[in-house]
């Protein structure tokens, strides 16, 4: 039996790897279009980047639903546009969750665009990737090295604000997992969470969306992804030995109490902070009900 699982997940593996070798010669050749200094060619370059990653991610769920054939009980789909811009958070146990979230939005919603740290840059074929799909990175300073180098205070957000910016013309998902990590018992312990199923969000990269692109995001997509036998690792998942995923979508319309400048006003920073670890009280809540 482990032999087989093992053949399923080598199968799935090599699939997803063509399909990316497949797509990438094109990703290249568009992402260099897009340096030409003319609006209307970096607009419609930027398009078909999008669509080239809209099919790359159809492939790949189609490996999924024919190889691996799990089984996932969404909740929340309907309604859901490609013409407006959303902000997606949820919660994060496992690598799986990143394509489990693209197997229920992709073609439902604008493309998925995640945060990612600016050392992934250089992550050989995905950080190219990464770059031509507009991927914010960002730069983060520890508080001991803006000590040391003051001169870079705000330097952090000044980055964020940047790879915001070019959202504004055209309808696009950012997704935010809020806790910053993987969950894992030794991180629960570790940060002394005061949640049972979850680590202590992090409202920063959503308050940084808000500050940026508040008039633009019009709903909340909060996604709660539970493993009924508990998550496993990612080489398990592709073998096949995850049978069952619930996931849960909960929307929220942007109000003007959500809208605000998480940067330098301390009122909006804190009420932001609160709303988020409201959600997360919410969300433990919600997975307790649902494992087994």
């Amino acid at each position: 039996m482990t032999f087989l699982y093992n053949l399923r997940g080598s199968f799935c593996l090599t699939c997803i790897f063509l399909n990316t070798l497949f797509w990438y010669p094109l990703l290249l050749i568009f992402a260099f279009i897009r340096l030409i200094p003319f609006k209307p060619t970096q607009y419609i370059s930027t398009k078909i980047l999008s669509r080239i990653a809209i099919i790359w991610i159809g492939f790949n769920n189609l490996c999924l639903s024919l190889i691996i054939r799990i089984k996932i009980d969404a909740r929340g789909l309907e309604g859901l546009s490609k013409n407006e811009w959303y902000l997606v958070i949820s919660n994060h146990q496992a690598w799986s969750d990143i394509m489990i979230l693209q197997k229920l939005l992709n073609s439902r919603i604008p493309f998925l665009k995640f945060f990612l740290k600016k050392e992934l840059i250089w992550v050989p074929l995905l950080g190219f990737a990464w770059w031509a799909l507009d991927f914010p990175f960002m730069k983060r300073y520890s508080s001991e090295f803006i000590k040391k180098n003051p001169h870079l205070k705000g330097k952090d957000i000044e980055i964020t604000k940047k790879a915001c910016e070019k959202f504004k013309t055209m309808p696009v998902s950012i997704m935010n997992f809020v806790e910053g990590t993987r969950f894992t018992s030794e991180k629960h312990k570790r940060k002394n969470s005061p949640y049972t199923n979850l680590l202590p969000p992090r409202a920063g990269g959503a308050g940084f969306v808000f500050t940026t692109m508040g008039q633009q995001i019009k709903m909340v997509l909060d996604i709660t992804i539970i493993y009924p036998a508990g998550p496993k690792d990612f080489w398990s998942f592709l073998c096949g030995r995850v049978k069952s995923v619930k996931v849960i979508i909960e929307r929220i319309p942007v109000t003007d109490e959500l809208i605000g400048d998480y940067i330098n006003d301390k009122v909006y920073h804190e009420k932001f902070k609160n709303w988020i670890n409201e959600l997360w009280q919410e969300k433990d809540k919600l997975i307790e009900q649902h494992k087994y």
